[in-house]
């Protein structure tokens, strides 16, 4: 998302008013609130269902440079293990430090800007979300996986087992070394 290109929408409940900060470096808010999470925050296996809370404590301060972002996020994880495919439930508590330039032209193209007197705080907490998530999701340390032959759950049977079997492309050899034996 450009933010150089439209405004921010302000029912947005992640979009901030920051009108009151002005441009006197010092100025401090306090933000404590709940919004609904957005969609699409997180990976494949593992993210924050769309709707869930997220629990922001942050302080709002004016610097020289534009509106320096700092606190906590607090969400709800879901999503499945990897080796078992059980589902995951977790909490995840996220800082946050960001500085939101007032627009300018020496400002790199990728930096997060004040726009109409508003920061936008859901790159911040979806690029937070997908660095802190684990890239291969466990149910525990130690998840024994899934049988590869039947897919039965090892956690619930560590003495799983098949008889040994025999790859049926090699089964015409075991009928010929039994022939021999005869």
């Amino acid at each position: 998302m450009n933010t150089r290109q439209h405004s921010l929408d302000a029912r947005s409940p992640l979009v901030l008013e920051v009108h009151e900060l002005g441009r006197r470096a010092g100025t401090m808010k306090k933000v404590t609130r709940t919004v609904p999470a957005p969609q699409g925050l997180g990976l494949e296996m593992i993210g924050v269902p769309a709707g869930s809370d997220v629990d922001l404590e942050l302080r709002l301060e004016s610097v020289v440079e534009g509106v320096y972002v700092s606190g906590t996020a607090e969400v709800e994880l879901a999503g499945e293990c990897a080796r078992c495919l059980r589902p995951i439930e977790d909490d995840l508590e996220l800082d946050l430090q960001e500085l939101f330039f007032y627009p300018d032209d020496d400002i790199e193209e990728d930096a997060h800007l004040v726009v109409d007197e508003r920061v936008d705080l859901e790159p911040l907490i979806r690029d937070a979300v997908v660095l802190d998530l684990p890239f291969t999701p466990l149910c525990r340390e130690d998840c024994a996986g899934l049988c590869v032959l039947c897919g039965a759950n090892l956690n619930d049977d560590p003495d799983h087992g098949h008889e040994d079997r025999i790859d049926p492309r090699w089964g015409k050899l075991l009928d010929l070394t039994e022939d021999a034996e005869n």
